[in-house]
């Protein structure tokens, strides 16, 4: 039997030579999103500060912002007005008129939340000096709600940290003055307050001791706390301080990052120009005529 054939005849293929390379659009690159500015935290705010005692004006309306992380500083002359603030922004006195808001919070409306969050070294010190500095650092971490065990070791943290672990069990009247701020300080900071306000902190602080509370209070700064210090000292203000205010007569001159107050001068140059109150000194020739 004959095989019957196909009548589908093979269809050849198509030539095309050589081939037309497709064109691919280009990819759509994303560019990347900047990450968000984390929003700046007010940590302090002070609006409209007043405070008289009888006709004198001490504090004449200040108002003052201060960021989170911020190594404040606060100078001004004797008389300036700035204890008098500090005071009245840790609830130790009440202003006539204005407000202060800790983290929000304001201090005369809700004092016990708003001191929760702050650490304070007045400028003159009232401790508890029948007490051993072991003692009064143990109460402070136990006022502000640490357990014994907690306080007991952060106590012995501070000792070590500030240097003064041989003095632990000494009456706080027996220290020095420079030992007995120095263990304020301390206790200042034993609850991890989310904002220091320290009044003369350095004064009567030795030199060593001095340096050694400044590295303590910029590893303070640089993991998110904030420091409000006033000082005499134009030179330790311009050293450690990343921002500052200039209070003259209860009153704010300038205030800003400490390149912009300065405007390129020392501090110390900024101020005398800020404030004046330089004086004569002609007509002092008889200080040079030496009694015999």
């Amino acid at each position: 039997m004959k095989r019957q054939t196909s009548s589908k005849a093979a269809t050849p293929r198509a030539t095309t030579g050589a081939k037309t390379p497709v064109r691919k659009a280009p990819a759509r690159v994303t560019p990347p999103r900047a990450p968000k500015a984390k929003p700046v935290e007010t940590v302090l705010a002070i609006q409209g500060l007043v405070k008289r005692f009888g006709e004198t004006i001490a504090v004449a309306g200040i108002d003052l912002s201060v960021d989170a992380g911020s190594f404040y500083g606060i100078v001004g002359p004797n008389g300036a007005g700035k204890t008098t603030t500090l005071s009245m922004v840790t609830g130790l006195l009440r202003p006539d008129a204005g407000k202060v808001l800790v983290h929000g919070v304001d201090v005369w409306s809700d004092p016990v939340a708003a001191k929760r969050n702050m650490g304070v070294l007045p400028d003159r010190l009232r401790l508890f000096d029948r007490l051993t500095g072991a003692q009064l650092l143990f109460y402070s971490g136990t006022l502000r709600g640490l357990s014994a065990e907690t306080a007991r070791s952060r106590t012995a943290d501070l000792a070590s940290a500030f240097g003064f672990e041989d003095a632990l069990n000494r009456l706080v009247t027996d220290y020095s003055a420079g030992m007995s701020k120095k263990i304020a300080l301390a206790a200042a900071m034993i609850h991890s307050p989310r904002i220091l306000i320290l009044d003369e902190p350095f004064e009567s602080v030795d030199p060593v001791s001095a340096a050694n509370v400044t590295q303590i209070l910029r590893s303070y700064v640089d993991a998110g706390g904030t420091v409000v210090v006033s000082s005499h000292s134009m030179d330790l203000i311009q050293r450690i301080c990343d921002h500052v205010a200039v209070v003259v007569n209860g009153a704010i001159l300038d205030s800003g990052t400490m390149e912009s107050v300065r405007g390129g001068k020392t501090l110390e140059a900024r101020f005398v120009e800020l404030a004046g109150g330089r004086t004569s000194v002609e007509g002092m020739a008889w200080l040079n005529s030496f009694s015999d």
